[in-house]
């Protein structure tokens, strides 16, 4: 699991032996798996989910609720949402978000929640996902529109 973490915060989670976790991130109750690489400055809350040979760039947030499949590329600044109605209150709904395998997701995206993302897609950088993306298929923009099949 990486080198030294002096500037980490790092409670109850499963992480494989084979990942790289490097230093200034905060990581509470999540599942990281094999060959999966988490760069600094990344925020994971619990009950998330990353599968093997993922790379989380820099400065990317993933909340409780979403599940990563194997082989996504996660570029730095994205931001991964889990309710639609935020508030300072107690009551909020969480809405689970979805990433298949083989998904890459470009620099300063966000995924708004209760998104299911397909296998195989790529999206656009700087691009707002409202709405399910199928697999197979290139989207972009804001909001993310489909722009053609893989």
């Amino acid at each position: 699991m990486g080198t030294s973490h002096k500037h980490s915060i790092i409670v109850d989670c499963d992480i494989a032996a084979s990942a790289r976790i490097y230093d200034h991130v905060n990581l509470f109750r999540c599942k990281i798996g094999n060959n999966s690489k988490v760069d600094s400055f990344v925020y994971i809350e619990e009950q998330v989910v990353i599968g093997d040979d993922c790379k989380i760039r820099p400065h990317t947030f993933i909340p409780t609720g979403v599940k990563i499949g194997n082989r996504v590329f996660i570029g730095p600044n994205v931001t991964f949402t889990n309710d639609k109605y935020p508030s300072i209150g107690e009551d909020w709904e969480l809405l689970e978000t979805i990433v298949g395998n083989d998904v890459a997701i470009g620099a300063g995206s966000t995924i708004l929640p209760g998104i299911t993302i397909g296998d195989n897609v790529s999206i656009g950088a700087g691009s707002v996902v409202t709405k399910d993306i199928p697999a197979n298929y290139i989207a972009y923009g804001n909001p993310a529109k489909l722009i053609r099949e893989k």
